[in-house]
């Protein structure tokens, strides 16, 4: 990414962290925050691809009284496509017309216009940090799905909106949905207690195939910034790279057991052996460290033909546990927990612990890339920015193919994990 790119979404993250008006030009004064009791939540989804439509369907399974008007994507003919599967699947639990589906990238703020009382975040991640500060600046109840951002700026401004939600009385979940899941949820508290004594260190993984759409190919004959976002999860600019991406999920639960814990330091490495058409490694292994001493073994990997488990353990002073389970409950029961949120008015706010845990990942990944032990503190205040801001498909994307035909990676021993810190 060149120095002006980097220096134009810095700037832009300042000012949205700052003002409303940088992220919310033109929105329709929004109506108070949802009172308890009523009956219907309207909800408006921004990133209609196949995670943003699941969230969709999870928030419209999960309790009755929500109903989707208003959709935006990049990209209409996705909106316009996962509006008509929504349709079919939810009948008339689905209202909305042509005129509320919305694209370009702006297409989040009307759809914030359209006034409904949630909002689903499901665009690429580099995008998540900016629609969700539109989001609680619109006085929005959110569902954002996971990591929360792909940089520490990001990560900032994460942050500062989760005070934001807190000021206002806002809900907020994250698709980590190992929390709301029921196996977890019996699990963890037996651990903080002390069920295998002490915790000495733990192990987790998310090795296994590759991500969709492949090692990567050859563009098509379209628009490269276009074919990167729709090919989002092999660029690290719009995902993070996939310790970021998914094995958040697994960093997560550690930093969970931990009592929402996060470590003050990280070493690791890794690299890329078969995702030739990416800029992201494909194997991560990560030697995290909290500040009471405990360690977190943290490994990932997207190859197949390979030891592929995706699993957490705890290790104490009287024994260990496996947790070992894909929290599948929880896609629904998140949406569900946040209704009742809403409806009761109790204290509702992933965003803090989703934030920490996607910034242990971007920890980790800093790590790998440079070679280098990475402190939290200083990485957390780095202004390395990965996503520039964006208003035109025929801007040239922040990574390009080079001379060799590939995209560059980061080199450890080259790359600096820290920037103007």
């Amino acid at each position: 990414m060149n120095a002006s790119s980097r220096n134009s979404r810095r700037t832009f993250l300042k000012m949205a962290a700052m003002s409303g008006a940088a992220l919310g030009t033109g929105l329709a004064v929004p109506r108070s925050v949802h009172a308890a009791g009523s009956d219907l939540l309207t909800v408006g989804l921004i990133g209609c691809g196949g995670r943003g439509a699941g969230a969709a369907g999870n928030a419209l399974a999960g309790r009755k009284e929500t109903k989707l008007i208003a959709m935006g994507d990049l990209f209409r003919d996705q909106a316009v496509r996962m509006a008509g599967t929504l349709k079919a699947q939810f009948n008339d639990r689905v209202d909305v017309p042509e005129e509320r589906i919305f694209d370009g990238f702006d297409a989040y703020t009307k759809v914030i216009a359209c006034n409904p009382d949630i909002i689903l975040l499901g665009a690429p991640p580099g995008f998540r940090p900016l629609h969700y500060m539109a989001a609680v600046q619109a006085r929005k109840h959110v569902f954002m799905e996971k990591p929360c951002c792909v940089d520490a700026p990001g990560y900032r401004l994460v942050m500062k909106a989760n005070q934001m939600a807190d000021d206002n009385g806002l809900k907020v979940t994250v698709g980590l949905q190992r929390r709301h899941s029921k196996s977890y949820n019996d699990a963890i508290p037996k651990l903080q207690e002390g069920a295998i004594g002490k915790i000495l260190f733990l192990r987790c993984y998310w090795n296994g195939e590759h991500a969709h759409g492949g090692y990567g190919g050859e563009p098509p004959k379209q628009r490269e910034l276009e074919w990167q976002i729709k090919n989002w999860n092999h660029f690290c600019w719009l995902s993070g790279d996939h310790i970021v991406e998914q094995h958040v999920h697994n960093i997560d639960v550690c930093n969970w057991i931990l009592k929402d814990a996060h470590p003050t330091e990280a070493n690791g490495m890794g690299g890329r052996e078969v995702r030739k058409k990416s800029n992201m490694y494909d194997h991560h292994f990560v030697e995290f460290t909290y500040a009471d001493g405990t360690k977190m073994y943290s490994q990932c990997r997207q190859i197949g033909g390979c030891w592929n488990p995706v699993t957490e353990f705890a290790h104490g002073t009287t024994g260990s546990m496996e947790l070992g389970g894909n929290g599948n409950d929880g896609y629904e029961k998140e949406h569900v927990n946040l209704v009742a949120a809403i409806k009761s008015g109790a204290k509702l706010n992933d965003g803090w612990h989703g934030a920490n845990s996607t910034m242990t990942a971007v920890l980790g990944r800093m790590a790998t890339h440079s070679g280098q032990v990475v402190l939290w503190d200083k990485a957390v205040q780095s202004e390395e920015s990965l996503a520039p801001e964006y208003s035109s498909l025929d801007a040239k994307p922040p990574v390009t193919v080079g001379p060799d035909g590939l995209y560059p990676v980061d080199v450890p021993g080259v790359y600096k994990p820290y920037k103007n810190v």
